[in-house]
């Protein structure tokens, strides 16, 4: 169970450095997300969620 957590957690991150570039309009593309200060606030949100689920994948149990 914990690779789930592992790997959710990853994609999340990955996500959200994606949706702030996009909201901050850094990506150079044209499109919806592009510009919109709401995935600015998204994109940061969703890396930290991202990073805590990272970090229970990569905890040990507790009975070691």
């Amino acid at each position: 169970m914990r690779w789930v957590w592992l790997v959710l957690g990853v994609l999340l991150v990955l996500s959200g450095i994606v949706w702030t570039l996009q909201g901050l309009d850094l990506l150079g593309q044209s499109g919806g997300m592009n510009g919109q200060k709401i995935w600015a606030v998204i994109g940061p949100i969703t890396a930290i969620v991202g990073l805590l689920l990272v970090r229970l994948g990569l905890r040990r149990p507790a009975d070691q």
